[in-house]
C-alpha cells in the first residue's frame, strides 16, 4: 500500500539520514520510551479533554480508511446512477402513488434490493427517501429542495471531519509537546549539573530527543495521515452529491436518463464511469418483477 511505503520510505531517510551523518541510534533508542509516553500521553489527554465520545468512536472507526481507501468504488457509483435511474423512472412513468411503496419502506423494496451495499448505507438511504419523500407532499420547488439537501449534506459533512479535524489538532498541538518533554529533560539535566561532561551531554541529547520526537510525529506522521483522512471523506461526500444532483435534474423536468447524465458529472474522474458504460448498465438491468 502506498501509505504503508510511505511510512518504510519516512522512518529510513530520516533514520537513515542520521546514521550516514555519523549519528548513533542507542540515545535515541533509549530515549524513546520516556518520550514517547510523556509526549504520546500528552496527546491522548488533550484528544479525551477536548473530543466527546462520539468523535472518539468515529475516529476509531475511520482508521481503516486510511489504508483502505474511499468507501466507494466506481461500481457502487454505477449502482447508484442505476438506482436514482429506476426511481425517477418510477416517478415519471408511474406516478407518485408507486413510488410511494419504495420509499415507504426500502427494505422491502424490489428496487432498493438490487443494491445493498447502498441500502446498509444509512444516510444515503435516508436521503435519498426523505427527498422522494418531500417531492410526494407536493414539495416541487427545485430550488427549495436543493437547498434543504445542501443542509442535510452540510451537517452530514461537518460531521464526517470530526476524526480528521481531531488528528490535526493533535498534530498541531505535537510540537510543543515535543519542547514540553525537552523541557522536562533540560530540568532533570541541570539537576545533575555537577555530572562529568559525557554524562551531561548524554542526559542533554536525552532532552532533544523530546522535541525531535514531537515534530517528528507531528509533521511526519499524524498529519499526513489527518490530510489522508479528510481526502477520502471528501471524495466519500460526492456519493451524497450525486443523489442531490440526480433528483434536483429530475425536479427541473429532465428525463430520467438525462437526469443520471447530469449526477454522472458529479462523479470523481477516478470513480466516473464513461457516457458508454453508464448506457450499458442501464439497458442491462433486468426487468422488475417486484
Amino acid at each position: 500500500m502506498l501509505q504503508i511505503a510511505g511510512l518504510v520510505v519516512l522512518f529510513a531517510c530520516v533514520f537513515g539520514g542520521f546514521i550516514m551523518s555519523g549519528g548513533s541510534l542507542s540515545s535515541v533508542i533509549e530515549a524513546v520510551p520516556h518520550e514517547v509516553l510523556t509526549i504520546g500521553g500528552a496527546a491522548i489527554a488533550a484528544l479525551l479533554i477536548g473530543g466527546s465520545m462520539y468523535s472518539l468512536k468515529k475516529m476509531s472507526g475511520d482508521f481503516g480508511k486510511i489504508f483502505n481507501g474511499p468507501k466507494w468504488k466506481p461500481s457502487d457509483f454505477r449502482d447508484l446512477l442505476c438506482l436514482l435511474y429506476l426511481l425517477t423512472k418510477t416517478m415519471k412513468s408511474k406516478g407518485l402513488i408507486a413510488l410511494e411503496a419504495h420509499i415507504e419502506k426500502p427494505e422491502e423494496s424490489s428496487i432498493f434490493r438490487r443494491y445493498p451495499k447502498i441500502g446498509k448505507d444509512h444516510f444515503a438511504l435516508t436521503f435519498i427517501c426523505d427527498t422522494l419523500r418531500m417531492m410526494t407532499m407536493s414539495l416541487e420547488d427545485p430550488h427549495q429542495v436543493e437547498a434543504a439537501m445542501e443542509k442535510q449534506l452540510d451537517k452530514h459533512h461537518h460531521e464526517a471531519l470530526g476524526a480528521a479535524n481531531a488528528l490535526q489538532t493533535m498534530a498541531d498541538g505535537l510540537p510543543a509537546l515535543g519542547i514540553v518533554a525537552a523541557v522536562l529533560g533540560v530540568i532533570k539535566t541541570m539537576g545533575s549539573i555537577s555530572e562529568p561532561p559525557e554524562i551531561l551531554g548524554r542526559m542533554i541529547g536525552s532532552a532533544l530527543v523530546g522535541t525531535f520526537m514531537g515534530v517528528f510525529l507531528a509533521y511526519g506522521i499524524v498529519g499526513p495521515i489527518s490530510v489522508r483522512l479528510k481526502a477520502i471523506i471528501d471524495e466519500e461526500a460526492l456519493f451524497y452529491h450525486v443523489i442531490r444532483d440526480v433528483l434536483v435534474a429530475h425536479l427541473h423536468g429532465n428525463a430520467a436518463q438525462i437526469s443520471v447524465e447530469i449526477g454522472r458529472g458529479s462523479v470523481p474522474s477516478v470513480a466516473q464511469p464513461t457516457f458508454q458504460e453508464l448506457e450499458e448498465a442501464l439497458n442491462n438491468i433486468p426487468p422488475d418483477h417486484g
